[in-house]
């Protein structure tokens, strides 16, 4: 594939992202996905055979990557735990603010969506979670902690769930509620 052809896929797979991060999978239509990307119609179909579960799944792996990647950072960087999840906290709250609102966390909408119906769509959903759990796992286990994967599993609800009730409301404040908890869990 060409260099223009890398250019039209990677345009599709934006707006896909953005699309479905914003208003779910349902949200995502392919005819939306083309007019967000400025491509033919035909280049959705050339480069996603699969269809539009194939392109969802693409871009959901995609945006999971960027954040396992900000959390893998941030775990290896921090002195600890609490240390980590503040900033990774942080960072998510700057990444949905920064979107006014709308951007809180590239899978929840589309787990929400297709979970109890699409089982492609839920493992890849699964998935991304799991890599997102594994820096905090590492962090915990490196800090000692009796519990890391277990520990790791409410860290991210928590923080899952901030990040909806963050949206929701249109503040920082359930993310900052939760940076002050994490020190009483650990």
């Amino acid at each position: 594939m060409g260099q223009k052809g890398l250019q039209t896929r990677g345009r599709l797979l934006d707006a896909a992202q953005e699309l479905i991060e914003t208003g779910g999978y349902f949200g995502a239509g392919l005819n939306q996905v083309v007019a967000e990307a400025g491509a033919p119609k035909g280049s959705l179909y050339f480069h996603f055979p699969g269809g539009k579960d194939q392109l969802i799944a693409e871009s959901l792996r995609r945006g999971g990557q960027e954040i396992s990647a900000v959390a893998r950072e941030l775990a290896d960087a921090g002195p600890d735990t609490t240390t980590t999840v503040t900033a990774f906290l942080d960072a998510l709250g700057d990444r949905l603010e920064g979107s006014d609102w709308r951007k809180g966390c590239p899978v929840a909408t589309v787990a929400l969506d297709v979970s109890s119906a699409n089982e492609a769509l839920r493992e890849v959903c699964a998935e991304v979670y799991l890599a997102w759990e594994q820096p905090l796992r590492d962090r915990l286990a490196a800090d000692g902690h009796p519990t890391p994967g277990e520990t790791a599993t409410v860290i991210l609800a928590l923080i899952e769930g901030a990040l909806l009730l963050a949206r929701v409301h249109r503040s920082r404040e359930p993310l900052e509620r939760v940076a002050r908890a994490v020190p009483a869990l650990l």
